[in-house]
């Protein structure tokens, strides 16, 4: 499922325009984003979290010469999933 196919979903299920459907899925996707971005966890119950990973600086190797270099300190969104989405997906 993509984005277009969500906002088609709810405008379906909630009975509500195309536009505010999107608005909507617009208005949930970047108050997630926000919130991650503050560094904050989003979680859904039942459904699946959001978090940040914080990696601290290392040394790596560029692989087509093998010089040595420095990586610098980065942040990843990642997701884990919930209980019972396990369970509906493993059934």
């Amino acid at each position: 499922m993509n984005k277009l196919e969500l906002i088609s979903a709810l405008k379906t299920e909630a009975n509500i325009s195309k536009s505010e459907a999107a608005k909507v899925v617009q208005i949930l996707f970047d108050n997630m984003a926000n919130a991650l971005a503050r560094g904050e966890r989003v979680e859904i119950r039942g459904l699946c979290s959001f978090f940040v990973k914080n990696y601290k600086s290392y040394t790596g190797r560029n692989p087509k010469t093998g010089e040595k270099v420095i990586i610098r300190p980065k942040k990843l969104p990642f997701f884990k999933s919930g209980k019972e989405l396990k369970e509906r997906v493993n059934c």
